[in-house]
């Protein structure tokens, strides 16, 4: 098998691990099955299963073959509400820990500026953070996303450090009574970079879910702006239609001839 075999293999597992299609406990198929399963040698399989691991998705313990080594976390979206990341992740029975990386008033860059409807080089308060799974050992706590977060200077006054750590920066402005009327949120693909590898500990070029969310207020004048990169394995988005009827879904329509 050529190495471009392997790396096939290892994308197919890794897609099939985002998507959950793993066993009880996220274990694998032995190296046999996966063998059997995809016509490559064990070799091949040994080594797509190494790559993997390389970039902390699956690991191995002897006489158990190997597993996903973390859990992945889904959240739905639905018309007229909005849930957070951290919704899915304690439906799933796991909770979340932010670390605060950054927290400083900057001149805010043109597009930041744009968005927030502030003047160029209007001063924000900028906070960035990492999420990570909690863990009674924190070295077993998994990275999940990294976020920068955008305030204007005028509404940031009550926001602290600490706050932005727990309980966050949107419920801190809530609480200090910058209300949320409305979200708006965009996403996107993206691939990781130097400090999504040095704080998520993503390889060079993982694929990233980019997600931008824009907090308004009753008035229509956004209050803040987040920009959160997820680890793409770790998570994914759902949505549900309701009230549709037909024989083919929305947006499908069979090209086949009437016979």
């Amino acid at each position: 098998m050529t190495s471009a075999r392997y790396r096939q293999l290892a994308d197919d597992l890794r897609e099939r691990i985002a998507l959950g299609d793993v066993g009880a406990g996220g274990t694998l198929e032995s190296e046999a099955e996966l063998g059997r399963r995809y016509g490559a040698s064990r070799m091949t399989v040994r080594r797509a299963l190494e790559s993997l691991r390389d970039e902390g998705l699956v690991d191995s313990r002897q006489g158990a073959g190997w597993f996903v080594a973390g859990r992945s976390f889904a959240q739905r979206l639905a018309l007229g509400t909005f849930r957070h990341a951290e919704s899915a992740v304690t439906t799933a029975g796991a909770q979340l820990r932010r670390t605060v990386t950054g927290f400083d008033y900057v001149p805010a860059p043109a597009h930041m500026a744009q968005l927030l409807g502030l003047p160029p080089d209007a001063e924000v308060l900028r906070v960035r953070s990492v999420r990570r799974t909690d863990a009674d050992d924190p070295a077993a706590a998994e990275p999940l996303e990294r976020a920068t977060e955008w305030v204007p200077a005028a509404l940031a006054e009550p926001l602290s450090r600490a706050g932005a750590a727990d309980p966050g920066i949107w419920n801190s402005l809530q609480r200090s009574g910058s209300a949320i009327a409305t979200v708006r949120q965009s996403m996107t693909a993206g691939v990781a970079g130097e400090l999504d590898h040095e704080l998520l500990t993503a390889p060079l070029g993982a694929p990233l879910l980019l997600i931008r969310r824009v907090a308004v207020g009753a008035d229509g004048k956004p209050i803040a702006v987040s920009d959160h990169r997820y680890l793409a394995h770790r998570f994914s988005l759902e949505v549900e239609f309701n009230g549709w009827s037909g024989a083919d879904p929305p947006g499908l329509r069979s090209t086949t001839a009437p016979g």
